[in-house]
């Protein structure tokens, strides 16, 4: 049987894959192959936006663990990432954040000068179709529909009147001139739908008959000969499959996804290769390395009967559908995640450091931990973490989970930011704005009042907020895995193009910053370093 040739060849189908995909599929001259471990992107709980509740079992979730983390009583965590097509972005809860301008400027200082703010701002603004805003900071006729929730609840409402209470000012738009503030989330959605990756670049081009996109499709290696990358092995529906790349292949498969991929095919630190029995194609130490996420620190309260907690109960849930297919209103369209701000831990600190989100429902353990009656869940989140793991194989097996070690709180700083945004949430629920609703606190409890007695909630209850990053990373020096073009260093005909090459975390939810990747990772492919979108 002869192997199947395309002109690029695209591992991974989530927020960058798919934008790279759709645009070097422009060219009708140049065929296109995106392949995507997960299976198709069809469940109705994908599509309505409410639906993402549901989704934590394994058919569209990688569901990895950590290694024990020992900031955290040794806790091997719960680490879901997106597995269908969209990845993330089709199991997400739809949080348009782009970071800070600071952040970008950081990645400038890094030796990344190609990827300042100026410079990706126009590569945020080409993905994105913004249904309120345009002008300077955004755009209006990109692929990913960007809008306002279609409601607010009552708690998250009483959120924004809480942080104005505390000082704080309305922001309407966390992604323009300034970050600071208090207000609601824009969200991914259209016509009170999901929009993912998959829904902005594919279907709406899936007549391009030069793009092909092949679910249950798990890449198993790539192949270099004489030092290029020439294709991939992968395993479809279970059959062994070989592809050739004519131009490039790109990795697009996330932060735990693509270091794996390369240290599969022998490609990463020699020693640790070694260990495991693979032959060592190319040493490059950084490949695993720099691997960060943001970690989350919620506190619950038990509430009126306004919260969305039994919403999903039969009359409820049946009277919801009713009213979404309707009207396109109601609690059917919820992102969960309405209102939040951001704030900073000490004016010294260069733009704000702490993130908060108001859920108005009980979301214990992921929403796994189901709590009788009605309440309130506000996440906070230390939005600059110094704290730095790795991902690593457990086997030269592409079937056994990596080893996934974001080292939570292993730097003394990060226990700092993260006690000081669990007082922002106690100092929030205190607050007049929610007297008429709050009852009392769930979790930790009123009973936990000390730094020590919170560190050890922490502890128990503290979690992963799904944005792990860096594990490739830009830039020039000797733990970097690719260039500024985002090349892999030392090879030919090979791009990672994700989340993974972001040399630091953004202050923020990943999933805008990772399309904006996708977007200016394919100009690189199909440009180079030459002129800028404008």
């Amino acid at each position: 049987m002869p192997v199947e040739e395309f002109d690029y060849v695209i591992v991974g189908a989530g927020a960058a894959g798919c934008a790279v995909a759709e645009r070097l599929a422009e060219d009708p001259g140049t065929r296109v192959l995106l392949l995507e471990a997960g299976g198709p992107d069809k469940s109705f709980l994908i599509h309505i936006p409410v639906g993402f509740t549901k989704l934590t079992g394994p058919r569209y979730n990688w569901g990895f663990e950590t290694v024990p983390q020992p900031q955290l009583n040794n806790r091997e965590m719960w680490y879901p990432q997106g597995r269908t097509v969209g990845g993330s972005t089709s199991i997400n809860a739809m949080i348009y954040i782009r970071g800070n301008k600071y952040d970008y400027e950081r990645w400038a200082g890094l030796g990344n000068d190609q990827w300042g703010y100026e410079q990706v701002l126009p590569f945020f603004k080409k993905a994105e179709h913004n249904e309120r805003l345009g002008g300077k900071y955004h755009g209006i006729d990109g692929a990913m529909n960007v809008t306002e929730q279609v409601q607010h609840n009552e708690l998250s409402k009483a959120f924004v009147r809480a942080a104005q209470e505390l000082g704080l000012q309305i922001n309407a738009d966390f992604n323009g001139v300034s970050q600071d503030g208090v207000g609601y989330y824009d969200v991914t959605q259209r016509n009170a739908r999901r929009e993912s990756a998959s829904t902005a670049y594919l279907r709406r081009n899936r007549r391009r008959a030069n793009l092909t996109v092949r679910p249950n499709s798990l890449a198993t290696k790539v192949l270099i000969e004489n030092g290029r990358a020439t294709g991939i092995d992968y395993t479809c529906n279970g059959r062994p499959q070989t592809v050739r790349a004519r131009r490039e292949v790109v990795l697009s498969s996330g932060a735990v996804n693509s270091p794996r991929l390369l240290l599969l095919s022998g490609i990463g630190p020699a020693d640790e290769l070694r260990s495991l029995g693979i032959p060592v194609v190319h040493d490059l130490p950084g490949v695993g390395k720099n691997f960060q996420d943001h970690m989350d620190v919620y506190l619950t309260a038990e509430t009126a009967p306004v919260s969305y907690n039994r919403s999903d109960r039969p009359v409820p849930a049946t009277l919801a559908m009713i009213q979404y297919l309707l009207y396109r209103t109601g609690p059917i369209t919820a992102s969960v995640c309405e209102a939040g701000m951001f704030v900073r831990s000490s004016e010294s600190v260069p733009a704000p450091d702490i993130q908060m989100h108001c859920l108005p429902a009980y979301v214990i353990d992921h929403g796994r931990i189901r709590v009788p009656g009605h309440g309130m869940t506000i996440n906070t989140c230390n939005l600059r973490p110094k704290s730095v793991g790795s991902v690593t194989l457990r086997s030269s097996d592409p079937s056994v989970p990596p080893a996934v070690d974001p080292a939570f709180l292993t730097d003394p700083y990060d226990w700092q930011i993260s006690l000081e945004g669990f007082k922002w949430g106690r100092e929030m629920m205190a607050t007049n704005a929610y007297a008429p609703y709050l009852k009392k606190e769930h979790m930790p409890g009123a009973q936990v009042r000390t730094d020590k007695e919170i560190r050890e909630y922490v502890k128990q209850w503290a979690k992963t907020d799904y944005h792990p990053v860096g594990s490739c990373k830009m830039g020039a020096d000797d733990m970097a895995v690719v260039d500024q073009e985002l090349r892999l260093h030392g090879l030919d005909g090979l791009r990672v193009v994700d989340a993974s090459i972001m040399p630091t975390l953004i202050s923020g939810n990943t999933q805008a910053t990772s399309i904006m990747i996708g977007e200016k990772g394919a100009h690189h492919i199909l440009h180079g370093a030459s002129a800028l979108v404008k």
